[in-house]
């Protein structure tokens, strides 16, 4: 199982949960998979904060996934010298498995980078399945 799928399967156990008024369920799935993503999810090397899944706002469901992330910026003298905040966002493609895109401002074309990241991590095998 790819690491997309297992996450979104998570996501829906959660959603399903909620909705379901089973509280100490949902907070377990909740719990393994902030650990999933914590421990998988592009973190370091630039990505200083890690990344989170977004389950607050119910954006993320069975077609769509919501990570937010940052990315610290280096200057040319390689010194950090700002911050860029981004939303990637996963939908679902029958062709392709998942298309991605990345928000926020594309400073020194990061967003591609960020993409190609998230969508190796995304792609490559779900350890925990």
């Amino acid at each position: 199982m790819k690491t997309y799928e297992w996450i979104a399967r998570k996501v829906v156990a959660i959603n399903n949960c909620r909705a379901a008024g089973l509280d100490n369920w949902r907070e377990r799935h909740t719990e393994e998979l902030e650990a999933f993503v914590r421990d998988g999810a592009p973190s370091g090397g630039g990505f200083d904060c890690g990344t989170r899944i977004d389950l607050d706002s119910e954006r993320s469901n069975a077609r769509r996934l919501v990570f937010t992330t940052a990315f610290h910026h280096l200057d040319e003298h390689g010194s950090y010298d700002g911050w860029t905040e981004h939303i990637v966002t996963v939908r679902a493609n029958l062709a392709l498995g998942f298309e991605l895109t990345v928000s926020g401002r594309n400073r020194n074309g990061i967003k591609d980078y960020i993409a190609d990241m998230f969508h190796d991590w995304l792609s490559s095998p779900a350890a925990d399945s």
